[in-house]
């Protein structure tokens, strides 16, 4: 049982787990993946079945080659709505597949260009539609995608930032959340995410990432100006700090278990995410990669923060204390909230219904985003 989940042991003929690895993955991300799209019966089926973590990405890749021939086969009966949530559903999977999957580059490659290709051909399918943005950075590009309520005129915009280990293939429900509520997203990818991991190691200092960002969002004519906002979950909230912390006119900011400093946590992760970190960092070993750590840290930063500040911590977090929340709430200068879940584990994946309604009606009061109405269906004359 972990986070009041019950997960399916991998275990050898004489009753012992097979490997240490894989007992990792199984018993922290279960239930991230379910919050983030992955059916709940496709994840007990996939890892039940697998005996070695060397097998992880093969078989997340086989899932997403399913999904996505559902996505083909939905398209060529002309039903693009189910298109597009059959292949959004396989890059989700694809990306799983190679998410902590640093020591193979070659297969994390593979899966990671089915991911982009799945979601690439899933967003003009979805409801809305998402635009691949690309924003000229340090002589290389980042990779966003934007998806507005209301494409006829400007709309207050909030951009998603992902963690070491997430993507923009996994923030479609988190975009629902938002879009349901008049705001626009920008689902972003900066240095050792996604698309950018390949081309720019993880840094510290992203309010220079926030400003190219931001620059280049405010010349959209489907994102207001005035009115962003930005959420950031694992270290994306350390980065959605940052920025806030910076004079970048950003108008409130939400970070989601996210580190103060992150060197304090260094000792006690896991090692898939502290392998993730060496290799997406650009360090050469776990000893070089500690020092890197030292230097995410928002010690002496905090106290500029003075826009409206949401944090949202975990008091099960076994990445990042709930501690560090608090400490960020007690330093910034502006008006600011903890909102901490007893139950939440890491990313409060567990409890998502506890805080993503929450921090969407809090961001979009922030922006003024107008309510959206609810759809309803005809009902049928007597």
């Amino acid at each position: 049982m972990v986070d009041g989940v019950s997960i399916p042991a991998v275990r050898d003929g004489g009753g012992a787990l097979t490997d240490a690895l894989l007992e990792t993955a199984i018993a922290n991300w279960q239930p991230r993946f379910v919050a983030n799209g992955v059916d709940a019966s496709d994840f007990v089926h996939i890892v039940s079945r697998l005996g070695r973590w060397e097998d992880w990405c093969a078989a997340w890749c086989a899932a997403g080659t399913d999904h996505g021939a559902l996505g083909v086969a939905a398209r060529a009966a002309g039903h693009d709505r189910s298109a597009g949530e059959h292949l959004a559903r396989a890059a989700v999977y694809y990306h799983f597949a190679k998410f902590l999957f640093v020591h193979d580059r070659e297969q994390a490659l593979a899966a990671h260009g089915r991911a982009v290709a799945a979601l690439a051909d899933a967003s003009p399918l979805l409801a809305p539609p998402a635009t691949r943005l690309e924003v000229p950075f340090e002589g290389t590009r980042l990779v966003a995608l934007l998806r507005t309520p209301d494409p006829t005129r400007p709309q207050p915009t909030v951009v998603l930032i992902p963690g070491l280990d997430s993507a923009k293939e996994e923030f479609r429900e988190v975009e629902r959340a938002f879009l349901e509520r008049g705001l626009a997203t920008v689902s972003l990818e900066g240095p050792g995410q996604g698309e950018v991991e390949w081309e720019l190691p993880i840094r510290p200092d992203w309010e220079v990432v926030g400003e190219a960002a931001l620059e280049h969002l405010r010349a959209r004519p489907e994102v207001d100006s005035e009115r962003i906002g930005v959420w950031g979950v694992s270290l994306g909230g350390y980065y959605a700090a940052r920025i806030a912390a910076a004079d970048l006119g950003v108008r409130a900011t939400v970070a989601l278990s996210g580190p103060y400093d992150f060197a304090a946590a260094w000792e006690s992760l896991n090692p898939l995410t502290r392998r993730a970190f060496v290799v997406r960092s650009g360090c050469t070993d776990e000893v070089d990669a500690a020092r890197r750590a030292a230097d995410l840290t928002l010690v002496g930063r905090a106290s500029a923060i003075r826009a409206p500040l949401l944090v949202v911590q975990g008091r099960r977090d076994r990445l990042f204390s709930w501690r560090e929340g608090e400490r960020l709430v007690a330093e910034a200068a502006g008006p600011a909230e903890l909102l901490l879940l007893d139950d939440g584990n890491h990313g409060c994946a567990n409890v998502t219904y506890r805080h993503r309604p929450y921090a969407a009606d809090w961001l979009a009061r922030q922006l003024g985003a107008e309510s959206r109405p609810i759809p309803t269906l005809g009902v049928p004359h007597a």
